[in-house]
C-alpha cells in the first residue's frame, strides 16, 4: 500500500493506536470493579447500564471512567485515520471508531437508564437507542476489509457472536424495566461486547506491525510479504 508523508509513522502514532487496548481495559476494570462494589448486584443476571443508571451507587466510578474508555477510544480512532493512508476500509473503520466513542459518551454522560422499577422517561428510550450503537457492527465491517484473510474471517466470527449474544439481551428490555428477572442478561451483554473489546484490541495490535513494517520498508509502500494476516 502506498502511503504519503502524513501516514508515516511517528511515536505519537504509536501512542494512539495504544489507546485502543487501553480503552479496552478501563471499560472492563470499571465494570468488574463497580459490579463488585454494588451491594447486591448480580454480574451474572444485571445489565452493565444499571452500574450507571440514575441514582445507583456506583455511577460516581462509572461514568468517569466509561468516559474516559470513549475519550481513549476517539484517540484510537485518531490513530487509525493517520495510518490509514489513502485506504478507504482502514479511513472508515477509523470513523466508526470515533462515532461508536461519541455514541458512548452520549450514554454514559447524558442519557443513563432509570433504575429497576422506576417510572421510565425520555432519558430511558434515548438510552436503549443508543445502546444499540451501529458503529460497532460498522467498525467491525470495515475492520474486516482493512487487513489480510485470516483477521477477515476472525471479524466476521466476532459479528456473529455478537450477533448471537446481543440480540437475546436487547430483547430482556421490557422485564429490565418493569422489575422483573433477566437471567443470564448480564453474563450475555458482556460475553459480547468483551469480545469485540478483544477484537479492538486485536486490530490495535495489527495496526502496530504494520507501522512497524512502514518504518523498516520506508515511503516506498509495503511489500506484500511484511502485511499483516
Amino acid at each position: 500500500m502506498i502511503f504519503d508523508d502524513r501516514s508515516r509513522p511517528r511515536p505519537i502514532h504509536t501512542l494512539l493506536i495504544l489507546c485502543g487496548p487501553a480503552s479496552a481495559l478501563v471499560y472492563v476494570f470499571a465494570d468488574i470493579v463497580a459490579a463488585i462494589l454494588y451491594p447486591g448486584y448480580s454480574y451474572r443476571d444485571q445489565a452493565v447500564s444499571e452500574l450507571f443508571a440514575i441514582g445507583a451507587p456506583t455511577a460516581w466510578l462509572v461514568v468517569p471512567l466509561f468516559s474516559l474508555s470513549s475519550v481513549l477510544l476517539l484517540g484510537f480512532a485518531c490513530g487509525v485515520w493517520r495510518l490509514a493512508g489513502r485506504d478507504r476500509w482502514r479511513q472508515a473503520t477509523a470513523l466508526m471508531f470515533a462515532g461508536s466513542a461519541i455514541v458512548g459518551l452520549l450514554l454514559w454522560n447524558v442519557f443513563p437508564m432509570h433504575m429497576r422499577g422506576s417510572a421510565r422517561s425520555f432519558t430511558d428510550t434515548m438510552h436503549l437507542i443508543l445502546a444499540a450503537n451501529p458503529f460497532v457492527l460498522l467498525s467491525l465491517v470495515a475492520g474486516a476489509m482493512s487487513f489480510g484473510k485470516g483477521f477477515r474471517w476472525y471479524s466476521f466470527a466476532t459479528i456473529v457472536i455478537l450477533f448471537a449474544l446481543a440480540t437475546p439481551a436487547f430483547l430482556y428490555a421490557p422485564d429490565l424495566a418493569a422489575n422483573r428477572p433477566t437471567p443470564w442478561l448480564g453474563l450475555a451483554e458482556r460475553m459480547a461486547q468483551y469480545a469485540f473489546l478483544v477484537w479492538q484490541s486485536v486490530g490495535a495490535g495489527h495496526l502496530a506491525v504494520l507501522s512497524r513494517a512502514r518504518r523498516m520498508v520506508g515511503p516506498a509502500g509495503l511489500e506484500p510479504a511484511t502485511r499483516p494476516l
